[in-house]
């Protein structure tokens, strides 16, 4: 299953293992269980403080937990945990085995003072960027807490269980038999779901800190660029995001960040944050803008968020990112993560076997068509111009694939379901008027994106007619002292390394208005 190299790292990890475990598998006579088996043996055969059982009765075939002690961590893998959630496999043994996890003491005294029964079952994804984060935080919160425990189910493994749940994206997490949540979630963020006043006691100490020199609003790649170059000026730097990251988080292979010639979202977020708190910045995560109170000329202006926080600074950076853009048509909202999608990456796995469309003739559209060509049954990209936009490199291997049909000179008015799951989507044939249904099971919405501006509908910022902050060269919005950067501007071609740019111009900018008012 390992080859040398990765045996030779993960011996190396299984090094820091100072209590002894049991892996305790379930395995029957199947393909996927030998796989397991062989799996657990290398593993086993790497640590002396690692030892193998298949004398397992979890419900789930081929399934294994580890047990400190004879005693249950509460942490069970129902699946084999290769690909994205081998880093979730390799945190569960060390953390299981004694190494120190790297969440903050106040973190961990919140999740071992929960008292209650929790028993969480998450629902991922091989292929998916997004699901780690989910594993490892519920991982760790039952290796913490006895009264909590968490399933990790490799959904595409157990197909039934998958459908009699109705799970049509990944990370799906219940909790307690019941629909908890879906999508990408930080520790902090489940924390704030099950911890009842977590969100005040926060929002309330928030409320408590002082004026800022430069505050920054989002945390993506401008964000904490921004936060770099204001930290550097010595001045008393803070940033408030929803999400340390931004949309970042969400994509998967980054290939044209320079000098980098690989990585991937999540590992490139991970770095952004370490960078920042190389410098003194107060990082407030979870943090929602929704009013923005700009100061008289020269004062401070006041940042309110959805938690109840506020914060005031001598200068802002807004840069709150962009999301994708939604078709907006009867029953997208109604079939989000019941067969609309828009991670290829993620959940295209869930579909193997079946029907999809993709919406959008981009780079981005054709590039979720040619990656779930190789998963799903049949794919129908659906592009609403008269011929597709994306890179003629891209069109030739999509034109390629036999089992990919794409519909031009289409607009998408309409996705069809049963109550409870896609069904199909209906569009109108442009040229003739004409109405057409397509049947299947997934809609993948691949369309561009619209910038997260809401917040700031009120305000005295100005907008572009698409929603975007208008700056200048300088990275100056209308209001003297606050400034935007990335991709809630207006500037053109939204690309990382250009958020970063700007981002970083848009920090000078704030200093040099500070050292000139």
């Amino acid at each position: 299953m390992l080859d040398d190299s990765l045996k030779q790292q993960l011996k190396a990890y299984l090094d820091k293992v100072t209590q002894p475990f049991e892996l305790v598998a379930t395995l029957d006579d199947g393909d996927k269980s030998q796989e397991l088996h062989a799996l657990l043996v290398e593993i086993a055969g790497l640590s002396d403080r690692i030892t193998l059982s298949t004398e397992g009765k979890d419900r789930r075939v081929p399934a294994f937990a580890l047990h400190r002690a004879g005693e249950s961590t509460g942490v069970v893998f129902a699946g084999i945990p290769m690909g994205h959630e081998f880093t979730s496999l390799v945190l569960a043994l060390l953390q299981v085995g004694g190494h120190p996890p790297k969440a903050s003491d106040e973190v961990i005294e919140q999740i071992r003072s929960l008292d209650a029964d929790l028993h969480f079952e998450t629902y991922y994804s091989l292929s998916c960027q997004n699901c780690p984060d989910v594993v490892q935080a519920l991982n760790l919160m039952a290796i913490l807490n006895p009264r909590i425990s968490h399933d990790a189910i490799d959904g595409a493994l157990f197909q039934d269980e998958v459908e009699a749940r109705e799970v049509m994206s990944v990370p799906s997490v219940f909790l307690n038999g019941e629909t908890f949540d879906q999508g990408r979630m930080s520790l902090e963020q489940i924390l704030a779901k099950v911890d009842t006043g977590a969100v005040e006691r926060e929002a309330a100490k928030i409320r408590e800190k002082g004026v800022f020199d430069t505050l920054m609003i989002g945390g993506g790649p401008a964000g904490a660029a921004a936060a770099v170059y204001a930290a550097r000026k010595g001045i008393r730097t803070g940033v408030a995001a929803e999400r340390f990251g931004g949309q970042v988080l969400d994509t998967l292979s980054i290939e044209n960040l320079i000098s980098v010639p690989h990585t991937e979202g999540p590992k490139l977020a991970a770095a952004l944050e370490e960078h920042v708190k190389e410098y003194d910045v107060d990082i407030m995560d979870l943090q929602r803008a929704v009013e923005l109170v700009p100061g008289e000329s020269g004062g401070e202006h006041e940042v309110r968020f959805e938690s109840g926080a506020s914060l005031r600074s001598r200068s802002l950076v807004l840069a709150t990112g962009a999301r994708w853009r939604m078709m907006n048509v009867p029953g997208e909202a109604e079939y989000r993560n019941k067969g609309v999608a828009y991670c290829p990456h993620c959940d295209g796995p869930l579909f193997k076997g079946k029907r999809v469309a993709v919406i959008g003739g981009g780079n981005s559209g054709v590039e979720a068509a040619i990656d779930l060509a190789g998963i799903v049954g049949e794919v129908t990209l659906i592009e609403f111009m008269d011929e597709l936009r994306a890179d003629e490199v891209l069109q030739k291997k999509l034109a390629s694939l036999p089992n990919v049909e794409v519909i031009k000179g289409a607009r998408t008015t309409a996705v069809n379901g049963d109550g409870s799951r896609v069904t199909g989507l209906t569009f109108e044939e442009r040229a003739s008027g004409e109405l057409r249904e397509l049947a299947l099971e997934g809609v993948f919405v691949q369309i561009g994106l619209v910038p997260n501006t809401e917040w700031l509908k009120d305000s005295p910022i100005e907008l572009s007619a698409h929603g975007e902050i208008v700056v200048d060269e300088r990275g100056m919005t209308s209001v003297p002292g606050i400034f935007a950067a990335g991709d809630v501007t207006t500037v053109p071609y939204k690309q990382i390394v250009i958020a970063m740019g700007e981002g970083s111009k848009a920090a000078l900018g704030a200093f040099d208005h500070l050292i000139r008012s």
